[in-house]
């Protein structure tokens, strides 16, 4: 009995190294045809775009909070592009 056992380990590491080898050199990515994976792009208002800009105007030189907005400016185009 304890022979059958090593031989059902020495199986089971085995097939764990063989499909985890496998796994990697998958190429394909798991995400289904057809199905967007763009995300949203929330639309503002004029008069809301207006309020942010003054609001923006305030804040001191190299403020963070600027800095932000323009990397979060380049995520909406970025998101906008993935729509096409």
């Amino acid at each position: 009995m304890k022979s059958n056992v090593a031989w059902l380990r020495q199986r089971v590491a085995a097939l764990a190294i063989v499909t985890t080898s496998l796994s990697a050199c998958a190429t394909v990515g798991s995400d289904p045809v057809g199905v967007s994976v763009c995300p949203p792009v929330v639309e503002y208002s004029r008069e809301l775009q207006m309020r942010a800009a003054d609001e923006l105007a305030l804040l001191p030189d190299r403020s963070a909070i600027v800095a932000m907005m323009s990397d979060y400016e380049v995520m909406r185009n970025q998101a906008r592009a993935c729509r096409g």
